[in-house]
């Protein structure tokens, strides 16, 4: 389980929208380089975009720094509800080191994804789990979260990256 490079803004491919991943595709390796990736950056999620690969695949562990790891890997995710309630939070995302905007998303989403073995699977998420699978989702879409900032925001944040 290799620690991977993760990809920094403005590499190009962090704003390409993912190809969904075939049917029977085998991601087991993948899915195993890319917790031990997030673990070592220290996240608690990461997309395929991040390190190169253009797949709709993220993996998350909302609960590991709280000593609650529960790892998740989830294949071809699409949210089929968003909650009209918002909350803000600071949002850190390893490919723009340094930063943390304040982001408003939906407080709490129905998401559906396969696992591994392709098993369908939904769930209904609040709190940080809603923020990071829609962090995550993003990226899959080739969206960062300097895509939801004002662009004197924006141009504050960019900087601060780029320093």
């Amino acid at each position: 389980m290799p620690v991977l490079p993760i990809l920094c803004w403005p590499d190009a491919r962090l704003a390409t929208p993912c190809d969904p991943v075939a049917p029977g595709a085998d991601l087991r390796a993948l899915a195993a380089d890319m917790l031990a990736t997030m673990y070592a950056a220290t996240g608690r999620g990461l997309a395929a975009p991040q390190i190169g690969i253009l797949q709709r695949v993220f993996v998350m562990d909302t609960g590991w720094k709280e000593g609650r790891p529960a790892p998740q890997v989830l294949v071809n995710p699409e949210i089929l509800w968003r909650s009209e309630a918002c909350k803000t939070v600071a949002e850190g995302c390893l490919s723009l080191p340094g930063i943390s905007p304040d982001i408003s998303r939906p407080a709490e989403i129905r998401l559906r994804w396969r696992d591994l073995d392709g098993t369908p699977h939904e769930a209904h998420l609040t709190g940080f789990a809603a923020t990071c699978a829609q962090h995550e989702i993003d990226h899959l879409d080739g969206i960062l979260t300097l895509d939801h900032l004002a662009p004197e925001a924006r141009a504050r944040a960019e900087a601060l990256v780029a320093a």
